[in-house]
Protein backbone atom coordinates (compact mmCIF):
# COMPACT_ATOMS: atom_id res chain seq x y z
CA UNK A 1 0.00 0.00 0.00
CA UNK A 2 1.34 3.46 -0.88
CA UNK A 3 2.08 6.04 1.80
CA UNK A 4 -0.79 8.16 0.49
CA UNK A 5 -3.30 5.32 0.82
CA UNK A 6 -2.01 4.54 4.32
CA UNK A 7 -2.80 8.09 5.38
CA UNK A 8 -6.32 7.71 3.91
CA UNK A 9 -7.20 4.81 6.20
CA UNK A 10 -10.08 5.58 8.63
CA UNK A 11 -7.78 5.24 11.64
CA UNK A 12 -5.26 7.70 10.21
CA UNK A 13 -8.00 10.16 9.28
CA UNK A 14 -9.39 9.96 12.82
CA UNK A 15 -5.95 10.73 14.25
CA UNK A 16 -5.57 13.72 11.90
CA UNK A 17 -9.00 15.00 12.94
CA UNK A 18 -8.13 14.69 16.64
CA UNK A 19 -4.80 16.44 16.04
CA UNK A 20 -6.60 19.34 14.35
CA UNK A 21 -9.00 19.59 17.27
CA UNK A 22 -6.09 19.58 19.72
CA UNK A 23 -4.30 22.30 17.76
CA UNK A 24 -7.51 24.32 17.66
CA UNK A 25 -8.05 24.29 21.41
CA UNK A 26 -4.49 25.50 22.01
CA UNK A 27 -4.60 28.22 19.34
CA UNK A 28 -8.03 29.42 20.48
CA UNK A 29 -6.94 29.67 24.10
CA UNK A 30 -9.40 27.05 25.39
CA UNK A 31 -6.29 25.43 26.85
CA UNK A 32 -4.29 28.31 28.38
CA UNK A 33 -0.64 28.47 27.36
CA UNK A 34 0.51 27.95 30.94
CA UNK A 35 -1.44 24.71 31.15
CA UNK A 36 -0.26 23.68 27.70
CA UNK A 37 3.34 24.25 28.77
CA UNK A 38 2.90 22.21 31.93
CA UNK A 39 1.28 19.43 29.92
CA UNK A 40 4.19 19.44 27.44
CA UNK A 41 6.70 19.23 30.26
CA UNK A 42 4.93 16.16 31.60
CA UNK A 43 4.22 14.32 28.34
CA UNK A 44 7.10 15.08 25.93
CA UNK A 45 9.57 12.80 27.81
CA UNK A 46 6.90 10.07 27.81
CA UNK A 47 6.36 10.33 24.05
CA UNK A 48 10.13 10.47 23.54
CA UNK A 49 10.45 7.17 25.36
CA UNK A 50 7.72 5.63 23.19
CA UNK A 51 9.59 6.65 20.03
CA UNK A 52 12.95 5.36 21.29
CA UNK A 53 11.73 2.02 22.65
CA UNK A 54 9.72 1.34 19.48
CA UNK A 55 12.80 1.92 17.33
CA UNK A 56 14.86 -0.36 19.58
CA UNK A 57 12.28 -3.13 19.43
CA UNK A 58 11.75 -2.87 15.66
CA UNK A 59 15.47 -2.89 14.85
CA UNK A 60 16.09 -5.77 17.27
CA UNK A 61 13.41 -7.71 15.44
CA UNK A 62 15.02 -6.87 12.08
CA UNK A 63 18.31 -8.21 13.48
CA UNK A 64 16.50 -11.53 14.27
CA UNK A 65 16.90 -11.20 18.06
CA UNK A 66 13.34 -12.31 18.74
CA UNK A 67 13.49 -15.11 16.17
CA UNK A 68 16.61 -16.55 17.81
CA UNK A 69 14.97 -16.31 21.23
CA UNK A 70 11.98 -18.25 19.89
CA UNK A 71 14.24 -20.97 18.47
CA UNK A 72 15.97 -21.34 21.83
CA UNK A 73 12.60 -21.56 23.56
CA UNK A 74 11.56 -24.36 21.21
CA UNK A 75 14.75 -26.31 21.89
CA UNK A 76 14.57 -25.75 25.64
CA UNK A 77 11.03 -27.16 25.61
CA UNK A 78 12.51 -30.58 24.60
CA UNK A 79 9.38 -31.57 22.74
CA UNK A 80 6.96 -30.84 25.60
CA UNK A 81 4.32 -28.24 24.78
CA UNK A 82 3.81 -27.34 28.45
CA UNK A 83 7.51 -26.41 28.74
CA UNK A 84 7.29 -24.39 25.52
CA UNK A 85 4.16 -22.73 26.92
CA UNK A 86 6.00 -21.70 30.09
CA UNK A 87 8.86 -20.27 28.03
CA UNK A 88 6.50 -18.31 25.77
CA UNK A 89 4.67 -16.90 28.79
CA UNK A 90 8.01 -15.80 30.23
CA UNK A 91 8.94 -14.13 26.92
CA UNK A 92 5.62 -12.27 26.74
CA UNK A 93 5.89 -11.14 30.37
CA UNK A 94 9.48 -9.90 30.06
CA UNK A 95 8.73 -8.17 26.76
CA UNK A 96 5.69 -6.41 28.23
CA UNK A 97 7.38 -5.38 31.48
CA UNK A 98 10.50 -3.90 29.92
CA UNK A 99 9.56 -3.05 26.31
CA UNK A 100 5.86 -2.17 26.81
CA UNK A 101 2.62 -3.87 25.85
CA UNK A 102 2.64 -2.71 22.21
CA UNK A 103 5.98 -4.45 21.64
CA UNK A 104 4.45 -7.71 22.82
CA UNK A 105 1.38 -7.23 20.63
CA UNK A 106 3.28 -6.24 17.48
CA UNK A 107 6.59 -8.10 17.68
CA UNK A 108 6.25 -11.06 20.05
CA UNK A 109 2.85 -12.16 18.74
CA UNK A 110 3.95 -13.14 15.21
CA UNK A 111 7.11 -14.78 16.55
CA UNK A 112 5.12 -16.92 18.97
CA UNK A 113 2.35 -17.79 16.50
CA UNK A 114 4.85 -18.81 13.81
CA UNK A 115 6.75 -20.83 16.41
CA UNK A 116 3.61 -22.77 17.38
CA UNK A 117 2.65 -23.34 13.75
CA UNK A 118 6.19 -24.42 12.93
CA UNK A 119 6.20 -27.18 15.56
CA UNK A 120 2.67 -28.33 14.69
CA UNK A 121 0.89 -27.02 17.80
CA UNK A 122 -2.38 -25.06 17.84
CA UNK A 123 -1.41 -21.37 17.98
CA UNK A 124 -4.65 -20.30 19.69
CA UNK A 125 -3.51 -20.41 23.34
CA UNK A 126 -0.19 -18.81 22.42
CA UNK A 127 -1.92 -16.01 20.52
CA UNK A 128 -4.32 -15.34 23.39
CA UNK A 129 -1.44 -15.39 25.88
CA UNK A 130 0.36 -12.61 24.04
CA UNK A 131 -2.63 -10.28 23.89
CA UNK A 132 -3.83 -10.96 27.44
CA UNK A 133 -0.36 -10.64 28.94
CA UNK A 134 0.39 -7.57 26.83
CA UNK A 135 -2.31 -5.89 28.91
CA UNK A 136 -2.29 -7.69 32.24
CA UNK A 137 1.51 -7.88 32.64
CA UNK A 138 1.86 -4.14 31.97
CA UNK A 139 1.57 -2.97 35.59
CA UNK A 140 4.93 -3.77 37.19
CA UNK A 141 7.18 -0.90 36.03
CA UNK A 142 6.56 2.65 34.80
CA UNK A 143 7.95 1.67 31.37
CA UNK A 144 5.50 -1.21 30.97
CA UNK A 145 2.61 1.00 29.91
CA UNK A 146 2.11 4.59 28.82
CA UNK A 147 -0.47 5.00 31.60
CA UNK A 148 2.15 3.97 34.17
CA UNK A 149 4.60 6.58 32.87
CA UNK A 150 1.95 9.24 33.32
CA UNK A 151 1.06 8.07 36.82
CA UNK A 152 4.56 7.34 38.12
CA UNK A 153 5.51 10.87 39.24
CA UNK A 154 2.43 11.03 41.48
CA UNK A 155 3.08 7.58 42.94
CA UNK A 156 6.73 8.08 43.90
CA UNK A 157 9.99 9.81 43.13
CA UNK A 158 11.72 6.71 41.77
CA UNK A 159 10.82 3.35 40.19
CA UNK A 160 11.18 1.56 43.55
CA UNK A 161 8.28 3.55 45.00
CA UNK A 162 6.13 2.47 42.07
CA UNK A 163 7.33 -1.13 42.41
CA UNK A 164 6.47 -1.22 46.13
CA UNK A 165 2.78 -0.83 45.23
CA UNK A 166 2.71 -2.60 41.87
CA UNK A 167 4.51 -5.91 42.50
CA UNK A 168 1.64 -7.79 44.15
CA UNK A 169 -1.17 -6.78 41.74
CA UNK A 170 1.27 -7.22 38.84
CA UNK A 171 1.94 -10.78 39.96
CA UNK A 172 -1.81 -11.40 40.01
CA UNK A 173 -2.01 -9.87 36.54
CA UNK A 174 0.34 -12.55 35.25
CA UNK A 175 -0.77 -15.60 37.21
CA UNK A 176 -4.55 -15.35 36.82
CA UNK A 177 -4.65 -15.15 32.99
CA UNK A 178 -2.00 -17.87 32.68
CA UNK A 179 -3.95 -20.20 34.97
CA UNK A 180 -7.16 -19.55 33.03
CA UNK A 181 -5.51 -20.22 29.66
CA UNK A 182 -3.67 -23.30 30.93
CA UNK A 183 -6.86 -24.87 32.23
CA UNK A 184 -8.90 -23.92 29.15
CA UNK A 185 -6.31 -25.34 26.71
CA UNK A 186 -4.90 -28.17 28.81
CA UNK A 187 -5.37 -30.76 26.05
CA UNK A 188 -3.20 -28.77 23.64
CA UNK A 189 -0.65 -27.78 26.24
CA UNK A 190 0.13 -31.32 27.37
CA UNK A 191 0.96 -32.64 23.90
CA UNK A 192 4.42 -33.11 22.41
CA UNK A 193 6.13 -31.56 19.38
CA UNK A 194 9.21 -31.99 17.18
CA UNK A 195 11.92 -29.37 17.68
CA UNK A 196 12.42 -27.05 14.66
CA UNK A 197 15.58 -26.88 12.57
CA UNK A 198 17.98 -24.18 13.73
CA UNK A 199 18.34 -21.09 11.48
CA UNK A 200 21.16 -18.59 12.03
CA UNK A 201 20.75 -14.79 11.67
CA UNK A 202 21.71 -13.44 8.23
CA UNK A 203 23.99 -10.78 9.79
CA UNK A 204 25.67 -12.03 12.94
CA UNK A 205 27.16 -8.64 13.82
CA UNK A 206 23.76 -6.97 13.72
CA UNK A 207 22.32 -9.76 15.82
CA UNK A 208 25.04 -9.75 18.48
CA UNK A 209 25.21 -5.97 18.91
CA UNK A 210 21.41 -5.64 18.96
CA UNK A 211 21.15 -8.41 21.55
CA UNK A 212 23.81 -6.80 23.75
CA UNK A 213 22.12 -3.40 23.53
CA UNK A 214 18.77 -4.94 24.44
CA UNK A 215 20.17 -6.90 27.39
CA UNK A 216 22.01 -3.82 28.70
CA UNK A 217 18.90 -1.67 28.34
CA UNK A 218 16.46 -3.86 30.31
CA UNK A 219 17.86 -3.28 33.84
CA UNK A 220 18.29 0.44 33.14
CA UNK A 221 14.59 0.73 32.33
CA UNK A 222 13.81 -0.71 35.75
CA UNK A 223 16.26 1.44 37.71
CA UNK A 224 16.47 4.83 35.99
CA UNK A 225 13.84 7.48 36.60
CA UNK A 226 14.18 9.31 33.26
CA UNK A 227 13.80 6.21 31.11
CA UNK A 228 13.77 8.16 27.86
CA UNK A 229 17.52 8.75 28.26
CA UNK A 230 18.80 5.12 28.16
CA UNK A 231 16.12 4.23 25.60
CA UNK A 232 17.25 7.10 23.36
CA UNK A 233 20.92 6.09 23.69
CA UNK A 234 20.06 2.49 22.77
CA UNK A 235 18.02 3.67 19.77
CA UNK A 236 20.88 5.89 18.61
CA UNK A 237 23.41 3.04 18.86
CA UNK A 238 21.21 0.76 16.77
CA UNK A 239 20.44 3.47 14.21
CA UNK A 240 24.17 4.08 13.66
CA UNK A 241 24.84 0.33 13.46
CA UNK A 242 22.05 -0.24 10.92
CA UNK A 243 23.16 2.80 8.90
CA UNK A 244 26.41 0.98 8.19
CA UNK A 245 25.17 -2.60 7.84
CA UNK A 246 21.50 -2.50 6.74
CA UNK A 247 20.49 1.00 5.74
CA UNK A 248 17.22 -0.15 4.14
CA UNK A 249 15.86 -1.00 7.60
CA UNK A 250 16.00 2.67 8.61
CA UNK A 251 12.66 4.02 7.49
CA UNK A 252 10.24 6.64 8.76
CA UNK A 253 7.70 3.94 9.56
CA UNK A 254 9.89 2.83 12.48
CA UNK A 255 8.34 5.73 14.38
CA UNK A 256 4.74 4.96 15.43
CA UNK A 257 3.35 8.20 14.01
CA UNK A 258 -0.34 7.36 14.37
CA UNK A 259 0.00 6.18 17.96
CA UNK A 260 2.02 9.28 18.84
CA UNK A 261 -0.46 11.59 17.15
CA UNK A 262 -3.36 9.90 18.91
CA UNK A 263 -1.68 10.07 22.31
CA UNK A 264 -0.61 13.72 21.93
CA UNK A 265 -4.06 14.79 20.73
CA UNK A 266 -5.76 12.96 23.59
CA UNK A 267 -3.40 14.56 26.10
CA UNK A 268 -4.39 18.04 24.89
CA UNK A 269 -8.12 17.38 24.51
CA UNK A 270 -8.56 15.70 27.90
CA UNK A 271 -6.41 18.32 29.66
CA UNK A 272 -8.60 21.01 28.12
CA UNK A 273 -11.70 19.21 29.38
CA UNK A 274 -10.21 19.05 32.91
CA UNK A 275 -9.31 22.75 32.86
CA UNK A 276 -12.83 23.58 31.69
CA UNK A 277 -14.60 21.71 34.48
CA UNK A 278 -14.42 17.95 33.88
CA UNK A 279 -12.32 17.43 37.01
CA UNK A 280 -15.02 19.05 39.13
CA UNK A 281 -17.70 16.86 37.56
CA UNK A 282 -15.70 13.76 38.45
CA UNK A 283 -15.17 14.74 42.09
CA UNK A 284 -18.08 12.56 43.37
CA UNK A 285 -16.20 9.52 42.03
CA UNK A 286 -13.00 10.36 43.92
CA UNK A 287 -11.42 7.63 46.04
CA UNK A 288 -12.20 7.91 49.74
CA UNK A 289 -10.09 5.17 51.31
CA UNK A 290 -7.91 2.10 50.93
CA UNK A 291 -10.27 -0.71 51.88
CA UNK A 292 -10.72 -3.46 49.32
CA UNK A 293 -14.25 -2.45 48.29
CA UNK A 294 -13.23 1.15 47.66
CA UNK A 295 -10.18 0.14 45.65
CA UNK A 296 -12.34 -2.33 43.71
CA UNK A 297 -14.79 0.48 42.92
CA UNK A 298 -12.00 2.67 41.51
CA UNK A 299 -10.51 -0.23 39.51
CA UNK A 300 -13.95 -1.22 38.24
CA UNK A 301 -14.64 2.31 36.98
CA UNK A 302 -11.28 2.24 35.22
CA UNK A 303 -11.91 -1.15 33.60
CA UNK A 304 -15.40 -0.24 32.41
CA UNK A 305 -14.23 3.09 30.99
CA UNK A 306 -11.21 1.48 29.29
CA UNK A 307 -13.43 -1.07 27.55
CA UNK A 308 -15.74 1.74 26.53
CA UNK A 309 -13.31 4.34 25.17
CA UNK A 310 -9.78 2.76 25.21
CA UNK A 311 -7.42 2.56 28.16
CA UNK A 312 -5.32 5.67 27.50
CA UNK A 313 -8.18 8.20 27.32
CA UNK A 314 -9.83 6.31 30.20
CA UNK A 315 -6.79 6.94 32.39
CA UNK A 316 -6.50 10.56 31.29
CA UNK A 317 -10.17 11.24 32.01
CA UNK A 318 -10.25 9.45 35.37
CA UNK A 319 -6.86 10.52 36.75
CA UNK A 320 -8.35 13.31 38.93
CA UNK A 321 -10.40 10.82 40.97
CA UNK A 322 -7.19 9.28 42.33
CA UNK A 323 -4.33 11.68 41.55
CA UNK A 324 -3.68 12.72 45.16
CA UNK A 325 -3.49 9.16 46.52
CA UNK A 326 -0.81 6.71 45.27
CA UNK A 327 -2.77 3.63 46.39
CA UNK A 328 -5.96 4.78 44.66
CA UNK A 329 -3.92 5.68 41.59
CA UNK A 330 -2.52 2.15 41.50
CA UNK A 331 -6.09 0.81 41.76
CA UNK A 332 -7.04 2.95 38.77
CA UNK A 333 -4.04 1.56 36.87
CA UNK A 334 -5.22 -1.96 37.70
CA UNK A 335 -8.52 -1.13 36.06
CA UNK A 336 -7.19 0.54 32.90
CA UNK A 337 -4.24 -1.85 32.43
CA UNK A 338 -5.59 -5.26 33.47
CA UNK A 339 -9.25 -4.67 32.62
CA UNK A 340 -9.28 -3.89 28.87
CA UNK A 341 -9.66 -7.45 27.56
CA UNK A 342 -13.26 -7.34 26.34
CA UNK A 343 -13.82 -4.88 23.50
CA UNK A 344 -11.62 -4.68 20.38
CA UNK A 345 -10.87 -0.99 21.04
CA UNK A 346 -10.13 -1.38 24.77
CA UNK A 347 -6.42 -0.91 24.04
CA UNK A 348 -4.37 -0.20 20.96
CA UNK A 349 -2.44 -3.40 21.69
CA UNK A 350 -5.56 -5.49 21.01
CA UNK A 351 -6.13 -3.96 17.58
CA UNK A 352 -2.46 -4.34 16.67
CA UNK A 353 -2.49 -7.95 17.89
CA UNK A 354 -5.65 -8.87 15.97
CA UNK A 355 -4.19 -7.50 12.75
CA UNK A 356 -1.09 -9.66 13.25
CA UNK A 357 -2.85 -12.94 14.11
CA UNK A 358 -5.42 -12.74 11.33
CA UNK A 359 -2.62 -12.11 8.82
CA UNK A 360 -1.05 -15.35 10.06
CA UNK A 361 -4.26 -17.34 9.56
CA UNK A 362 -5.42 -17.51 13.20
CA UNK A 363 -9.17 -16.92 13.46
CA UNK A 364 -10.51 -15.56 16.76
CA UNK A 365 -14.05 -14.11 16.38
CA UNK A 366 -14.62 -10.92 18.36
CA UNK A 367 -17.66 -12.40 20.12
CA UNK A 368 -15.64 -15.29 21.51
CA UNK A 369 -12.74 -12.97 22.31
CA UNK A 370 -15.07 -10.70 24.31
CA UNK A 371 -16.61 -13.62 26.22
CA UNK A 372 -13.23 -15.06 27.20
CA UNK A 373 -11.91 -11.60 27.99
CA UNK A 374 -14.84 -10.73 30.22
CA UNK A 375 -14.16 -13.72 32.46
CA UNK A 376 -10.41 -13.12 32.47
CA UNK A 377 -10.69 -9.39 33.13
CA UNK A 378 -13.17 -9.83 35.98
CA UNK A 379 -11.05 -12.43 37.74
CA UNK A 380 -7.74 -10.66 37.12
CA UNK A 381 -8.87 -7.21 38.24
CA UNK A 382 -10.55 -8.65 41.34
CA UNK A 383 -7.53 -10.66 42.47
CA UNK A 384 -5.14 -7.79 41.67
CA UNK A 385 -7.18 -5.35 43.78
CA UNK A 386 -7.15 -7.77 46.71
CA UNK A 387 -3.38 -8.07 46.31
CA UNK A 388 -3.03 -4.28 46.31
CA UNK A 389 -5.19 -3.98 49.42
CA UNK A 390 -3.01 -6.58 51.16
CA UNK A 391 0.30 -4.77 50.48
CA UNK A 392 -0.91 -1.21 50.94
Amino acid sequence: MSARRAWLRPGALAVIALALVAAGVVISGLLPLADAGALAGRTVPVLGFVIAITIVAELARDAAVFDVIAQHLARWGRGRVIALWAAVVLLAVVSTIFLSLDTTAVIVTPVVVLLAQGVGVSPLPFALATVWLANTASLLLPVSNLTNLLAAPAIGADPLAFLALSWAPALAGVLVPVVILTLAHRRTLFERYASPVRADPSDRVLFLVSAVVLVALLPLLALVRDVWIPASVAALILIVLFAFRRRRALRLSLVPWQALGLAAALFVIVETAHVRGLAALLSPLAATGHDALELLRVAGIGALTANGIDNLPAYLVLEPIASHDPVALMALLIGVNLGPLVTPWASLAILLWHHRVTALGVSIPWGRFALWGLGAATATVGVAVLALAAVS
